[in-house]
């Protein structure tokens, strides 16, 4: 038996895909994909229309999106996280029905729950074997870890594995197994593997960079969370791993040694796990090539689907346990919320992606981010889109002042021991006041009444819109 295919064309007709139906793919390649666009391309050649596309990122390379929404081929569009790209297209409306946002965690849980269905799905896998056992570990297309497909593999209706690396079977090391598995498609290439190398994954050496980094690391050791035992999870902006290494610094000095790090992994994660600062890391995606040659090899650095990762229909998960995350932002307004899925002009260029899951969960959520951005403020009175709801926000960090959060009868004793530490501490409406000296106060956004996009929290409730830009 074998249920290896010739091609991606006769694995959508044996699924049987009709018009209006809803179909899902994980974003491990990044921003080297080729998968999506390979599968939508056919389907657009088969005459099916009238699509939902369940995507857990669109990035920049799936830009073809717009042309297959243009024609019909696509009329729906979910996500957790959308480029820049795509999200213009999205502002001007190009999509009758608002795009749904959802969050990392959000995202597996709805499928869990029936509130998402998703009718086939289409898993880029770097190595599987014919009957679908597959893994993102090993292959030339290697990406590391694929948690976020696990979810899809195991709701899905009907699972096509596509794959660049064909192996005999049993393929050892499997992350995904056949039992989910209908139908396996080789092809040439699955993507560019440098892609997943996507935005900013080097530390700053900008000054301004550097001294929010330094603020955030001293904030975290003035707040008694880093002791034995610590937990933690950066993004991959240049800041926050540079607050990271910082960090390392201190847990080295201190002869601290953590519990684990989590999250989209990146070499100076990899780079603390190996110097003893954690026993583990959990990858739900590697964000460079270090972390994807680290899970391999490392016994130590554990891939986790995205319900372990931050999902709430599970018993429990790693951001349940969380001390520190740091996380960035576009915007932040008075009442802490804040906005990471569009710009301060109002187009879509992100998403919350975990960021909202792992602020719920951790014991302290950090925002770093500067004071301006292009000649506009980080603070303003109210973003333009509630991202994360301001009562998981404990701390933000720019360079000029430390704002802390006790407007929902939290922190005092925080902010007592960040001033006891002769951090420059100060009330957000002080940093939204040295915003506006520096770039002036800025003209409202032109919006229209149209929602293009509902953002819905990791419980499944929505959080908020996101207008028609005029």
């Amino acid at each position: 038996m074998s249920k290896l295919v010739e091609s991606i064309k006769e694995a959508i007709k044996l699924c049987g895909l009709k018009d209006g139906m809803t179909i899902s793919f994980h974003h491990h390649m990044r921003n080297g994909d080729f998968v999506l666009n390979m599968v939508m391309d056919a389907i657009a050649e088969m005459g099916i229309k009238d699509l939902t596309v369940n995507a857990s990122s669109v990035f920049d390379v799936h830009e073809p999106l717009i042309g297959h929404i243009k024609n019909g081929v696509v009329t729906g569009l979910e996500c957790n996280y959308m480029g820049a790209k795509v999200g213009k297209a999205i502002c001007e409306g190009i999509l009758e029905k608002p795009v749904i946002f959802r969050t990392h965690g959000g995202r597996p849980s709805d499928m869990e729950k029936g509130t998402s269905v998703i009718d086939v799905a289409f898993i880029a896998a770097p190595t599987a074997d014919d009957m679908g056992n597959c893994t993102g570990k090993f292959g030339p297309s290697a990406c590391g870890s694929i948690g976020y497909a696990f979810a899809d593999a195991m709701n899905a209706k009907k699972v096509v594995v596509i794959t660049d690396n064909l192996v005999e079977y049993p393929l050892a090391d499997f992350s995904i197994p056949e039992v989910y598995v209908d139908y396996v498609v080789a092809v040439d290439q699955i993507g560019d593997p440098s892609g997943i190398v996507s935005g900013t994954t080097k530390i700053t050496r900008d000054p301004v960079g550097l001294k929010m980094a330094s603020y955030a690391a001293k904030v975290i050791e003035a707040s008694g969370l880093l002791k034995d035992g610590f937990s933690f999870q950066t993004g991959a902006g240049g800041a926050t791993l540079a607050a990271a290494k910082y960090i390392k610094e201190m847990m080295l000095e201190k002869n601290i040694k953590g519990s684990y790090g989590m999250g989209g992994i990146t070499a100076y994660m990899v780079d603390m796990l190996e110097a003893g600062c954690f026993k583990a890391l959990l990858d739900v995606q590697c964000f460079d090539l270090d972390a994807v040659r680290s899970i391999r090899s490392n016994p130590k650095h554990m891939e986790v689907s995205a319900t372990q990762y931050a999902g709430v229909s599970g018993k429990s998960a790693g951001v349940d346990n969380l001390d520190v995350v740091l996380l960035g932002a576009t915007q932040v307004d008075l009442d802490f919320n804040v906005n990471v899925h569009t710009d301060s002009n109002g187009y879509i260029m992100g998403g919350s992606g975990g960021h909202s899951d792992t602020a719920a969960g951790s014991k302290l959520a950090i925002i770093i981010a500067p004071l301006t951005r292009a000649r506009l403020p980080l603070v303003v009175d109210r973003c333009l889109c509630k991202s994360t709801p301001g009562s998981t926000i404990d701390v933000v960090v720019t360079q000029r002042g430390i704002a802390v959060n006790t407007k929902y009868g939290k922190n005092a004793d925080l902010k007592e021991k960040l001033i006891a530490a002769k951090l420059p501490v100060c009330e957000i409406e002080d940093l939204k006041k040295m915003a506006e000296e520096l770039a002036g106060v800025p003209k409202p956004v032109k919006l229209t009444d149209r929602v293009v996009a509902n953002v819905i929290y990791r419980d499944g409730t929505l959080l908020d819109t996101i207008k028609a830009v005029k």
